[in-house]
């Protein structure tokens, strides 16, 4: 969508802002390619901090060896490259974790196992955006939230009058163009509206 918008535009470069439900890092890599700066947090749903185990996050990766940094202070070193939903992934794990004294703190396992994305410098870039931005969300709720909340007023209680995926996109698309217009208005006024349309 970012790309069909950037295209649109006719612009070098675009900032986008999404909710957490649109995160995937297969995107973010798009958007990357694309000269599109994304933000979109991350949703962090980990089954170990739902177990009280260690989160993935507390692995600190050491980018010049190659290797995370385990809280216990050990390394966890490359092993191998697998493919897993056509992602590269790399994997990381410690010989040391079998005597480690907070090993019941990490993993149920023999050891703790770290995937990395080939490409995750992309995501961690990306989460650094969003650290560095606190207000990106709540602009982007100002200015979107606003919309849907006004076009589900107009609508009322039954929504879409039609049927059909091709009819209710239809109908979708003239309540999104008499909300625009009806928002030029207020913003431009009518007869600044009629000269630019005319210019």
């Amino acid at each position: 969508m970012a790309k069909q918008v950037k295209a649109a535009m006719g612009c070098d470069e675009l900032e986008v802002a999404a909710d957490r439900g649109y995160y995937r890092s297969e995107e973010f890599l798009e958007c990357d390619e694309a000269n599109i700066t994304a933000y979109v947090p991350n949703s962090k749903t980990s089954n170990n901090a739902a177990k009280g185990l260690f989160a993935r996050e507390e692995f600190r990766y050491v980018a010049a060896d190659d290797e995370y940094e385990c809280p216990a202070g050990e390394r966890l070193i490359y092993r191998f490259t697998s493919q897993e939903v056509g992602k590269d992934m790399r994997r990381y794990w410690s010989s040391a974790c079998v005597h480690c004294p907070i090993k019941s703190q990490c993993t149920t396992g023999v050891n703790r196992r770290v995937s990395r994305w080939a490409h995750e410098t992309i995501l961690e870039v990306a989460q650094q955006r969003l650290d560095n931005r606190p207000d990106a969300m709540a602009v982007r709720r100002r200015t979107v939230e606003h919309p849907f909340g006004t076009l589900k007023a107009w609508m009322g209680a039954t929504h879409f009058l039609t049927k059909t995926l091709d009819s209710v996109s239809t109908e979708m698309s003239l309540h999104v163009l008499a909300y625009n217009f009806k928002r030029l208005i207020n913003i431009m006024g009518a007869r600044a509206l009629i000269e630019a349309i005319r210019a």
